[in-house]
């Protein structure tokens, strides 16, 4: 019967909707990730009556009556802030810089993936300088590159690096590494820098790409999906050696006290600590297919 001869084509063109609509979800999902943010309270003096946005009773007193997140403006008592939910929607009216601004904070702020400041200057250098000769070694003119920073902190996304502004490809990885230099909690988190630098001094690669695994799963999810993006990046660097005279050695030189600080260790250990951030980074361009 007729009935049956249409089965299977409305079946096929019901599982071609379905798979359209999750990939219509998942482009969705991709430009707002959904990553977790602690909020930043601050002790706040509050003119006026005010009531806590938390449990909605009355905050007492003149000065100093409770906290206000900084980066969203949510306003709570002292006691209260210690149980509100992770839930912080950085907002832009607070959120005022780009350069030295927690890298979790912008994503959320600016609702992207990755700070556009890592996405532009990437595009940048991958449409003209991947051939460079001493790409990411060779410095820019320092005052262009504070130039680039501060076209960031006040256009964001809307700053013009393209080579009509600068021509030299240097002040653009000077720029990007800037970015990385001035993150108040580095790529590489306090948190998670140990365990890469235990990993790095594994000398059996197969443990030593395990260890790196493990190490990868601490970082916060903004964190991480900005370093595999810089990873890919720098894979691509290397692929063309021949002309930019970069291995991944060299970029490891480069990139690992860029992406990493040692929280408060001694001068020695922190000296000891070098050759082993580069052997992180080195390990991470290399694996990249591998452990991303």
């Amino acid at each position: 019967s007729s009935s049956n001869f249409w089965q299977p084509i409305r079946s096929f063109a019901l599982s071609q909707l379905t798979s359209l609509v999750r990939r219509s979800t998942l482009r969705e999902s991709d430009l707002a990730p959904k990553y977790e943010k602690v909020h930043n309270f601050k002790v706040h003096t509050f003119r006026g009556p005010h009531w806590c946005e938390y449990c909605a009773n009355f905050m007492w007193g003149l000065i100093a009556q409770g906290v206000k997140c900084a980066d969203c403006g949510l306003n709570v008592h002292k006691q209260c802030s210690k149980v509100v939910p992770n839930d912080c929607q950085p907002d832009l009216r607070h959120v005022k810089k780009v350069y030295s601004c927690d890298l979790t904070t912008l994503v959320k702020a600016h609702n992207t993936k990755r700070p556009m400041v890592v996405d532009m200057c990437i595009q940048e250098l991958e449409a003209r300088g991947l051939q460079s000769e001493g790409l990411y070694r060779i410095s820019g003119f320092s005052e262009l590159i504070e130039d680039v920073k501060l076209a960031f902190d006040r256009d964001g996304e809307k700053a013009d690096i393209s080579t009509n502004a600068y021509e030299d490809i240097n002040i653009i990885t000077g720029a990007l590494k800037l970015y990385f230099r001035e993150l108040p909690i580095p790529l590489i988190t306090y948190d998670a820098y140990p365990r890469f630098i235990e990993a790095a001094k594994i000398t059996d690669a197969e443990k030593r790409l395990e260890s790196l695994h493990e190490a990868l799963k601490l970082l916060p999810p903004a964190h991480y999906e900005t370093l595999r993006y810089l990873m890919a990046h720098l894979k691509r660097v290397i692929h063309c050696e021949k002309e930019n005279l970069m291995s991944s050695e060299n970029l490891g030189i480069v990139f690992g006290p860029t992406l990493m600080r040692a929280p408060d260790l001694d001068a020695m250990t922190a000296l000891n600590d070098i050759r082993y951030q580069r052997l992180v980074v080195e390990s991470l361009i290399t694996n990249e297919d591998v452990l991303f």
